[in-house]
């Protein structure tokens, strides 16, 4: 049997690192909210990077619904705790990691807990869970944790980093007591400013927004994972410019298009405006013409 050998297992790496940057990335932790479509893409990317430690958090278990796009989803797996799942799958990569789990989620029982000692957070909480992600989201920037998000839509990703003295999440966002289905709009809208994959949905019956079901892709995950991945090398070895919001990027691999976005005052600003103000009209009827079928 080969004995794990870290300097062996990452080698690879080095070239695009150099050793001294490998051992840093070593040392740093990283936290991980949600194990899904694209948190578990998260965490065995960013191990392989030779990421040292992780805070992981996910209340949730495997079913069949996620087999289409999430890295711990196989039949062996079923009904099996994310958490467990997950991190069990990191350290057969790397049997050195620090790994905390904590299966029942980030609540604000856990919440110190979940970012001591963190470098970084990666957002891969899901799409609708507006309470605990103004949660996070708000700890890290009163903490000063650098925040990463990285949204899988249609067959690309939307990235969007929220660095200490820039841009806050809740600024750019303005989700704060807005009801429900404005935060849905918001949040969409904020993440995706250039809707890019909306021109090749060819069954918008699959979007159900008001009862929090959508299509994914594999595809979408994959690069998430990528492009986060990405952000936390530059991040936290200090390498390269950085995008922070209200900058983001939006790559979409159909469409085979590159989009640099920017969106000064965030939601408050006009496009953002106009556009929310247009999906909402697109939403209303779209949910009336549905109620009407019935």
């Amino acid at each position: 049997m080969t004995t794990f050998d870290f300097q062996q297992a990452f080698s690879r790496n080095i070239g695009w690192v150099t050793r001294d940057e490998q051992e840093t990335l070593r040392g740093k932790r990283i936290a991980i909210a949600g194990l899904g479509g694209v948190g578990g893409s998260h965490l065995l990317a960013l191990t392989r990077l030779g990421i040292g430690a992780f805070h992981i958090a996910d209340f949730d278990k495997f079913e069949l619904a996620n087999f289409n796009r999430q890295a711990g989803a196989t039949v062996s797996h079923l009904g099996q705790a994310k958490t467990d799942v997950m991190a069990d799958m990191a350290l057969d990569i790397n049997p050195g990691l620090k790994l905390t789990k904590f299966p029942q989620g980030v609540t604000k029982d856990n919440l110190a807990d979940f970012f001591s000692g963190v470098d970084l957070y990666v957002d891969s909480l899901d799409f609708f869970a507006f309470e605990a992600r103004e949660m996070v989201f708000a700890y890290c920037a009163d903490r000063q944790i650098p925040a990463v998000t990285a949204a899988p839509l249609g067959m690309g990703t939307a990235l969007l980093n929220f660095l200490p003295g820039k841009m806050t999440f809740e600024q750019y966002f303005q989700l704060n007591g807005k009801a429900q289905t404005d935060k849905i709009l918001h949040f969409l809208l904020g993440l995706s400013p250039a809707m890019v994959q909306r021109g090749y949905l060819v069954d918008p019956a699959a979007v159900d927004l008001l009862n929090h079901r959508g299509p994914s892709t594999p595809i979408a995950c994959e690069l998430c994972a990528g492009v986060v991945a990405t952000q936390a090398l530059k991040i936290l070895l200090g390498r390269g410019k950085i995008l922070a919001a209200p900058w983001g990027l939006h790559f979409d691999a159909y469409c085979n298009r590159l989009v640099k976005t920017w969106r000064p005052g965030g939601n408050r600003n006009p496009l953002q405006r106009l556009g929310i103000t247009l999906a909402k009209r697109q939403f209303v009827r779209m949910n009336k013409a549905s109620n009407e079928s019935i």
